[in-house]
């Protein structure tokens, strides 16, 4: 399955910081037609993500009802992102 969408990066401020980027409500239903096939633990569906010419590999958190993607640092990094930037996410879910 391959998804893509438009999205603003959101953080969590936790024990640990994280970057986020929601997926809208469309796609969120695409992926809960498959989650039962490819989630493990906590409903986390593993994905690869893509954003410009940066892959990695993680995991989508369920949140609200829908989904959400974390972008690593590696992916932060590597594409010059920060907190409020609008961004293109690509998604690879193996199903």
């Amino acid at each position: 399955m391959e998804l893509e969408f438009t999205g603003e990066i959101w953080e969590w401020r936790g024990p640990a910081p994280y970057h986020f980027v929601s997926v809208p409500e469309d796609e969120c239903a695409e992926l809960l037609a498959v989650s039962p096939m490819v989630s493990y633990g906590w409903g986390m569906i593993p994905a690869t993500v893509r954003v410009g010419a940066t892959d990695v590999t993680t995991a989508l958190w369920p949140k609200d009802g829908g989904y959400v993607v974390p972008l690593k640092d590696k992916i932060r990094t590597a594409e010059s992102l920060a907190l409020g930037d609008v961004v293109t996410i690509g998604l690879t879910i193996a199903v």
